[in-house]
């Protein structure tokens, strides 16, 4: 699975994780990131599905979770879940 950036899809092709300072060479947001990783869930409790891990409030900006695993952006289907719903609601009541 391809780790990449959850803004624009850079793709992460280093070893290893980012670390807390790095960012995305294309859109520059911080790529150790709750958003960036495969814990996040919005569903779960403080938005994270591992429950060792200390609650962060700021989801885009680097932090230092040790637990912090890079993922595709698409896993889990969390990334711009917004995004389109309100087409999607019109479309489906004929608007």
């Amino acid at each position: 699975m391809k780790k990449q950036c959850y803004k624009c899809g850079w793709e992460w092709k280093i070893a290893g994780q980012p670390g807390r300072s790095e960012s995305c060479p294309e859109c520059r947001v911080d790529l150790r990131v709750c958003l960036n990783c495969e814990s996040y869930d919005p569903r779960s409790a403080h938005q994270c599905r591992d429950r060792r891990a200390e609650p962060v409030m700021e989801k885009d900006r680097g932090n230092f979770c040790e637990y912090f695993e890079m993922t595709a952006p698409n896993n889990f289907s969390r990334r711009g879940e917004g995004e389109g719903a309100t087409e999607r609601l019109r479309k489906l009541l004929g608007d």
